[in-house]
């Protein structure tokens, strides 16, 4: 396949550079390794999982990650991916196709039209993923914030022109999270387009987080997303822009454990972040908005989150997610070829193949005609 070109001068510095970087990177061999299974034969059965948690690392934005000095994501060595890599690895774990995402940091390492171009690249790269591989991938847009301008200029090429099926928005961008006023104009349209957007975690700064010796993806991550979550609630976003599905990371973070805590207190804490023109919203209310988000279950399909989960929402709200290829090193690789052995624990077959097939399939339409055809 031809890939959607990027200036590299503008992006990287050298190639001398970059292999320094690479050889630099913790773990970087060991995380090579890790990228696909071993055992290259296809799950038994067919595959008919859809995942809409799975990222992607086209050539250039990897170089350009690492050239910037981003060695690991959330603690992670940064991985490398490609497509066959990708089908190798949902052949193996019976996964139909993947909705593809940039994971964090997005393209927010750069600024102005470095950060436009590279965000650009990345999604022509997922349209024309979806050309080669209808059946295979569906993507999530990654769009240029902290630029709002640039941003929504972004999400209408990949959502109208490109057609992707939805759009990846990181839980904060320089500090600030999604449920900030600065972001009205984007989610405008957003809901204009009834889109999907995939929140996905952001690492937290060094200087704004507890020096303990963890990697952000094992704990920092789930809270991040629960800020965020809060904080689209608590400033009455996601009632304002009910058109928007929201989709939220590791079974939502801590929400679902949390969601007594958020809409009591929420009373509290609404005063002026809450919109003049919207009612305040009982606990009930609050409640319901928690109810409305999607939650999948990458890194979380066990009994404990998924049980919590369910007493938040309804099963319909749970999608398959797999994490691959930052997860690699936690997957199972057993005879059943089961991604998320945990899940059966709570659900039976028929409603596995709800949470891990229908699910995600009603809400991405377009990938839904590819797989179906």
């Amino acid at each position: 396949m031809t890939e959607p070109s990027l200036s590299r001068r503008r992006v990287l510095g050298g190639a001398g550079a970059l292999g320094v970087a690479a050889l630099a990177a913790p773990g970087f061999s060991n995380a090579r390794a890790a990228a696909a299974p071993s055992h290259r034969q296809p799950a038994p059965g067919g595959a008919y999982r859809i995942d809409l948690h799975a990222h992607f690392l086209p050539p250039d934005y990897r170089a350009a990650l690492l050239e910037h000095g981003h060695f690991t994501i959330g603690g992670y060595p940064t991985p490398t991916w490609s497509p066959d890599e990708a089908i190798a690895f949902m052949d193996y774990y019976g996964i139909q196709a993947q909705a593809l995402s940039v994971s964090d940091p997005g393209v927010s390492f750069l600024h102005g039209r470095e950060a436009n171009d590279l965000a650009r690249y990345c999604n022509d790269y997922a349209a024309q993923l979806l050309r080669t591989h209808r059946s295979r991938f569906g993507a999530f847009a990654v769009l240029p914030l902290p630029d709002i301008a640039a941003s929504i200029d972004e999400a209408i090429y990949a959502l109208d022109t490109l057609r992707l099926d939805g759009v990846v928005l990181l839980s904060a961008y320089d500090g600030v999270y999604l449920g900030d006023p600065r972001f009205e104009p984007l989610m405008s349209a957003l809901n204009q387009r009834h889109a999907f957007v995939f929140v996905h975690p952001a690492a937290i700064p060094a200087d704004a987080k507890p020096e303990l010796p963890l990697p952000d993806f094992l704990e920092e991550f789930t809270f991040d997303t629960t800020r965020a979550a809060t904080m689209m609630m608590v400033t009455g976003m996601t009632q304002r822009y009910q058109d928007i599905r929201f989709q939220l990371a590791h079974a939502g973070g801590t929400v679902p454990f949390l969601s007594h805590r958020i809409a009591v207190a929420s009373q509290t804490v609404l005063g002026e972040l809450w919109p003049e023109e919207l009612p305040k919203p009982a606990a009930l209310e609050m409640k319901h908005q928690i109810s409305r988000f999607y939650y999948d279950t990458a890194l979380s399909g066990s009994p404990a989150a998924m049980a919590s989960v369910l007493a938040v929402t309804s099963r319909d709200h749970i999608v398959f997610g797999s994490d691959w290829p930052f997860s690699a090193a936690t997957l199972p690789q057993t005879g059943d070829h089961d991604p998320a052995p945990g899940l059966s624990e709570i659900f039976d077959a028929d409603q596995r193949m709800e949470v891990e097939r229908h699910n995600p399939l009603r809400q991405l339409p377009r990938l839904a005609e590819a797989v179906n055809a």
